[in-house]
């Protein structure tokens, strides 16, 4: 399936505005910060999990923090669009890919400006969508199957393509559109509301910083295990010592620190860990990306 007009080879790179994050003071405790851990088929069994803390000034010869203060729960992808409309200042880490690779969009002829291709993708059926992309996988040689983002790499993402196990492609399909419905501000994608932004991130990269490939969750009951509970302890010490390349410790009452424990999913874990991959950028030029990203992709927060 093929839309027009094509993408073309380079289209320049995506800076975001060069302040950035970059703020401080009383600028900095009063912009709300939010980690979301999505799902694209959310149910009250297994919602969209919301982080929502703020950045604590550092004590004297101390280290600067993020004050976890709520854990919200969305049962639906309506709940989720209305808490896009709340208003700011607020700036969200998602963990659901903002972009696709160029090189499939090139090869589909798909549109190459980011807002047309993300209505172009958004009006697509899920079942268009894995027939479309499984046989441009099917065409390709084993070992490069998929067409990745210049960004999963060094993130250690899956494709922004891939339908299954991950279903990162679906994810993109149900929450980048009401991102743009709510005219939230997309830095280096699209212009928005200043006071209600959002930026992709991703906790495995953090996570994996922090305790390495060890397991610390499943969706599966049968799968869930004492080890993950104790992996979930080691990373969430290492969270509240400032560990890991955000350098900010994570402050947090008794209460919320066990339900972080308790959730075996990890949903409200992953969600903390994108709350503070956004709270790292908000202190960032650019909202903490390179210098240069292709316009069309989209950058992961400290990647």
């Amino acid at each position: 399936m093929a839309a027009t007009p094509a993408a073309s080879p380079r289209a320049g790179t995506a800076v975001p505005d060069a302040a950035g994050g970059a703020r401080a003071g009383a600028d900095a405790a009063a912009l709300a910060l939010r980690g979301i851990d999505f799902s694209s088929r959310p149910t009250r069994r297994k919602p969209i999990v919301i982080a929502v803390g703020r950045l604590r000034a550092p004590p004297a010869g101390g280290r600067a923090a993020v004050q976890l203060l709520d854990l919200r729960q969305l049962p639906s992808l309506d709940d989720y669009a209305a808490s896009l409309a709340e208003p700011g200042p607020w700036v969200a880490g998602c963990d659901f890919p903002f972009g696709l690779p160029r090189e499939l969009v090139q090869q589909l002829g798909w549109p190459g400006e980011w807002p047309a291709l993300m209505h172009h993708y958004a009006a697509l059926e899920r079942a268009t969508i894995r027939a479309t992309f499984a046989a441009f996988c099917a065409a390709r040689p084993a070992g490069a199957k998929f067409a990745h983002r210049a960004c999963d790499r060094p993130a250690g993402s899956s494709p922004s393509m891939k339908w299954v196990n991950p279903p990162v492609a679906y994810m993109l399909h149900a929450g980048v559109p009401p991102l743009l419905a709510a005219g939230c501000d997309l830095p280096g994608l699209h212009p928005g509301d200043p006071t209600r932004r959002a930026l992709e991130a991703y906790p495995g990269l953090l996570a994996r910083e922090l305790i390495g490939r060890t397991p610390y969750k499943s969706d599966e009951r049968a799968r869930q295990t004492d080890d993950q509970r104790q992996a979930r302890e080691r990373l969430l010490d290492a969270l509240t010592a400032g560990q890991g390349r955000p350098g900010l410790a994570l402050r947090l009452d008794p209460a919320l620190r066990e339900a972080l424990l308790a959730d075996a999913r990890g949903d409200a874990l992953d969600a903390t860990l994108c709350l503070l991959q956004v709270a790292w950028a908000s202190q960032q030029p650019r909202w903490g990306w390179p210098a240069q990203v292709d316009p069309l992709e989209g950058w992961i927060l400290t990647a």
